[in-house]
């Protein structure tokens, strides 16, 4: 009966073992820096970093242009106030200067392409 039990545990042992290097092949496989997973972790890695540094110049490129928009918005305004001022002085300008009822008097003569439009003939 005891050597029974002893070609048991022989057999068990000899199983675990077989178990064991089956088990160290595969991890060995898994953690390969070129086919397995740690490959696949490797490429990740220097993919999050690529994506790193383009994010921070996208973030320059942004800031930069945040800028530049704001400048000319500013432009834009002051512009904006200089053409109002020029409105508001244009009130000030007699009516016959300005196309009321009273046409300016034109002290040369023009040229007008169609003569019908005018209301007379060549």
């Amino acid at each position: 009966m005891i050597e029974i039990a002893d070609i048991l545990l022989v057999a068990g042992a000899v199983g675990a073992g077989l178990y064991c290097l089956v088990l160290s092949r595969r991890l060995r496989r898994f953690t390969d820096l070129e086919s397995g997973v740690g490959g696949a972790v490797a490429v990740l890695s220097a993919q999050v970093d690529d994506l790193s540094q383009m994010l921070a110049a996208a973030r320059q490129t942004a800031a930069r242009s945040v800028d530049g928009l704001d400048e000319a918005s500013e432009r834009a305004e002051a512009a904006g106030r200089r053409i109002e001022l020029l409105l508001a002085s244009l009130h000030d300008l007699p009516e016959t200067a300005t196309g009321g009822p009273e046409p300016a008097k034109r002290d040369q003569p023009f040229f007008v392409r169609h003569p019908e439009a005018m209301g007379r003939r060549a």
